[in-house]
Formats: C-alpha cells, sequence, structure tokens
C-alpha cells in the first residue's frame, strides 16, 4: 500500500491518529534529513498526538539535494516511517505526520521568507550539519568572506542561504511588531545555540546593524543536547518495509531505538509542551552536551579511521571487535571524562558501556564511512577540545592524537592494501595533498592551522602524533592499536 494521507487509516503500521489537516505549522526547520526525521520530528509528532495542535513543522530545504527530499515529501503528503531497528533483529515502524508542509527554497524564497515571518511561527530550528554555520576553526568568528554569504548580502532581495532567509524573514517581524521567533539548533555541536546566535547575529550585523541589536535583545538561542544513531537509508530500506509489513515509502528512515534531547528552556514566544513528549528540558544543557560530544562523537571518529584502514565497512563489525571496543574505553576513561563536567542525572560508567553496545548493534549497519565524512568539520569540534583542554591541565593526549594521526593516514587516500579511498570532505582538495606529503613531512597534516590551530606548536601532542603517524605507516592500524593499549597507564 502506497503511503500517502488517503492511505493512512487502512496501513498495517501505527500512524497518526490526530488528523493533520488540523495541525498549523509552528516549527520552521531547515535541514530535513534522516536525523532530524528520527530525532525532532518524531518528537513533534509524539506531542501532536497529545492535542498540540499549533506545532506542525515546515521543512524547509536550501541545498541541491534537498530538491529528492522535497519530491518525496511531497508524494507522501509529508508522511514517511520511522522504522527502529532492535539488536535481535526487530523492526519497529511508525509513520510520522508531523512534517505537515515543505517548501525548497531556491524555488521560491519568497515563500520561505513569508512563512517564518508569519506570527504562528515561533520556532525556526535547525539541522544543517556541523559545517553548516559557516564558522572559521581558527578564529571561532563568522566567515564573512564565504561566496555564498557574499552573494546574499549583494542579493538581498533573493537570499539562497538559511542566514539570508532567516534575516530576511526576521527583519519582516521586527517591522510588522511581531516577537522574534527562538533560533533552535539541533547539530552536533558544543554551545550549538550559542554558535548559531553568533553566526545569525553576525550576518545580520552585515545587512542592519539595528537589526542585529534588536535579536540580541529579543531572540533566544537555546543550547541542547541531541542524540540518536541514524543512518543513511541504504536502497534495501523500502523494499524490505514493504515486504515486511506492506508499506511502499519513498524514503523511509532507520534509526536505534535509544533517543535523548537535552534543551534549555529559554525561549523568545513561547514552545510546546517538549517534556511531555520525552524532551529533558534543563537550566543548562552544557554537561549534558560535553557528555554527548567527547563521548559520542569523538568515539564515533576514535573508531573510524582504523576501522577503515583494518578493513571494516560497518560500524558494528568494528565495536564488536574487542580490540576496538576496549581501545573506545581506553580513550573515553583517560582522556574524555577527565574534561567533563558533572551531569545530573547519568550514570558515566554505564553511559560509556551503552555507547558500545549502540555501536555494536548489527541492525543499525551504519557505515564506517559516514563516520569519516567530513572530518575537517567534526575533529575540530569533537576531538579537539578534548585534546586543548587536556595539554592545557597536564592529561593525557596520546590516544586522540592517535584518532588525528588515523585520520591523517586515512585522508592520503590509499588503504593499507592499496586500494582507493574516497575521502568526503570539503576540505579535501586541501588536506589531501597535505596528507599525501606526509611521509617526507610527517607534521605537513598538522600545518592546516584553519583545521588544527596551533596544535602543531605543542610539542607533547606532536610527539604521540608522530608516534601514531609513523606505527601507522610502518606496522598498519591494527597493530598501531595494540601497541596503544599496551602503553595506557604507562
Amino acid at each position: 500500500m502506497d503511503l500517502g494521507e488517503n492511505t493512512l487509516n487502512a496501513l498495517p503500521v501505527p500512524g497518526p491518529t490526530y488528523s493533520r489537516r488540523d495541525i498549523g505549522v509552528g516549527i520552521v526547520h531547515f535541514g530535513v534529513g534522516g536525523f532530524h526525521r528520527a530525532h525532532q520530528a518524531m518528537y513533534v509528532d509524539r506531542l501532536l498526538e497529545r492535542g498540540a495542535r499549533n506545532w506542525g513543522i515546515c521543512g524547509v530545504g536550501v541545498m541541491p539535494g534537498d530538491r529528492r527530499m522535497r519530491h518525496a515529501l511531497a508524494s507522501q503528503d509529508g508522511l514517511y516511517t520511522l522504522i527502529l531497528r532492535h539488536p535481535d533483529g526487530k523492526w519497529e515502524p511508525r509513520v510520522i505526520g508531523s512534517i505537515v508542509d515543505y517548501r525548497y527554497a531556491p524555488d521560491d524564497p519568497e515563500a520561505v521568507i513569508e512563512q517564518i515571518a508569519a506570527p504562528t511561527t515561533r520556532i525556526v530550528s535547525l539541522t544543517v550539519t556541523e559545517g553548516g554555520y559557516n564558522i572559521r576553526h581558527d578564529t571561532g568568528e563568522f566567515d564573512v568572506d564565504d561566496p555564498a554569504v557574499r552573494r546574499d548580502l549583494e542579493h538581498p532581495d533573493a537570499p539562497a542561504t538559511v542566514f539570508g532567509l532567516v534575516t530576511a524573514a526576521l527583519a519582516r517581524r521586527r517591522e510588522r511588531g511581531l516577537p522574534s521567533p527562538t533560533i533552535m539548533s539541533c547539530d552536533n555541536i558544543e554551545g550549538n545555540g550559542t554558535v548559531a546566535r553568533r553566526a545569525f547575529t553576525s550576518f545580520a550585523e552585515l545587512v542592519d546593524p539595528d537589526l542585529a541589536g534588536w535579536m540580541r535583545e529579543h531572540t533566544r538561542f537555546p543550547n541542547s543536547m541531541v542524540d540518536r544513531i541514524t543512518p543513511v537509508t541504504t536502497d534495501d530500506i523500502a523494499p524490505e518495509l514493504d515486504a515486511r509489513f506492506g508499506v511502499r515509502d519513498r524514503w523511509p528512515v532507520v534509526a536505534e531505538p535509544f533517543t535523548s534531547w537535552v534543551l534549555e528552556g529559554d525561549f523568545s514566544c513561547g514552545r510546546p509542551a517538549f517534556d511531555e513528549a520525552g524532551v529533558q528540558l534543563v537550566d543548562d544543557v552544557a554537561p549534558y552536551e560535553l557528555m554527548k560530544l567527547r563521548l559520542l562523537n569523538a568515539s564515533h571518529q576514535a573508531l573510524a579511521y582504523f576501522a577503515h584502514l583494518c578493513g571494516y565497512r560497518y560500524v558494528h563489525e568494528a565495536a564488536q571487535d574487542p580490540l576496538f571496543a576496549e581501545f573506545l574505553l581506553d580513550y573515553m576513561d583517560t582522556e574524555a571524562t577527565p574534561t567533563l563536567r558533572p551531569v545530573p542525572g547519568i550514570d558515566l560508567a554505564q553511559y560509556k558501556r551503552t555507547l558500545i553496545e549502540r555501536f555494536a548493534n548489527p541492525e543499525i549497519r551504519d557505515t564506517v564511512a559516514r563516520l569519516c565524512a567530513e572530518s575537517s568539520d567534526r575533529i575540530p569540534k569533537w576531538l579537539l577540545p578534548v585534546v586543548r583542554e587536556n595539554l592545557a591541565t597536564g592529561g593525557s593526549v596520546r590516544l586522540a592524537a592517535a584518532v588525528v594521526a588515523g585520520w591523517a593516514r586515512y585522508a592520503e587516500g590509499i588503504d593499507e592494501a592499496g586500494d582507493p579511498i574516497e575521502v568526503v570532505d570539503r576540505l579535501a582538495d586541501t588536506l589531501g595533498p597535505l596528507a599525501r606529503s606526509q611521509r617526507e613531512e610527517p607534521t605537513a597534516f598538522l600545518g592546516n592551522r584553519s583545521v588544527f590551530g596551533d596544535l602543531a606548536d605543542q610539542p607533547r601532542f606532536v610527539e604521540a602524533y608522530l608516534w601514531a603517524l609513523g606505527s601507522l605507516h610502518r606496522v598498519g592500524a591494527r597493530a598501531t592499536l595494540q601497541a596503544l593499549r599496551s602503553k595506557v597507564g604507562s
């Protein structure tokens, strides 16, 4: 049975029991990908089931690849299937109905601006990836020279970036005497709300300093921690969903059963009762955020490069290897955990054990390649803060330095069997030549200060990095991991 509004009540899987025709748009979301559909949209679906009629989502796409999502959602009236895959092989599907509209901004930027400017829109949320905030790694400032930003500044009547679209909408709200919506980042960035504030107010400052001042006074940017492993939907998922449950879905999404969302309760003009949907509302999200980014996300990077070099292509395969599981626990215990603050209500030891179990779930089939992608955005946000804090306090950096060396070895583009590696990274053209020159100039990769800052000037880090890189070149990834394990505590 094809998924759509007309077949919703006849589908053989659970779905919305609320009337979607009665749902108004209260949230405009940029970046409707797999994670948003598995996480935030799922929580909003729970709220709509509880009667929150004014909090439907209007999705917005700004990138060329978002055309496909527009077509998929349009053909199914915004509906899609979320499939939770349990370790025992059980599939738990539910049709999600919270995305009640979708706009592809390049086709009609004016419609997007007016939707955000509508008085009923009270939240603008974002999953635009770690690199989507246009913040320079070396300075921590908004990159005003980015070509897309310059183009929006030169053509303010037809903005193409999320910054241009949102700023134009907020200018209209200000002119009309409407309150500012909350801008809510749901990306894996430390202080994601703070980063979003810097990005949007910096862009607004370039457009209209008075508008930027209004935003600083009236717009709230709550920080949040989001957590659910959501792999890319592979081509076999839709046929399997049809075979198992008789549901034909153009683009289902798969996720692990675990989910968490910790959110600061600081909003500009109201919010839904997120806590009734399982969201944890707190005054300060920083302890939870650091826990997740430095344990889960950084551990994904700690696993990814060594796993690929060792021949693993799925995350669960590497996580089930005792050598990798022990290495990840060593990193979390000796280097990441000492940089964390107390996390109210969380047993850190149990959380770390659970992470290994989540990584090892064979039903998720998350690819190592996904974890290796866009490393130049991920490593500086998730792993390097651990390095810098331990350098400042005298803590160990040996394992994190080895992870960076693993990335550098991976970025050479050739694996240990001599086969090519497809390196997916916005800086691949810059970092690739540096990586390929490092057998002659071992610190070449670290020389990119836009990514690494001054780490090449830190003797303790460089020593550990050079040892690991040399070992990777001499004896390979598995032997290097074994040697690292023998050095823990020494």
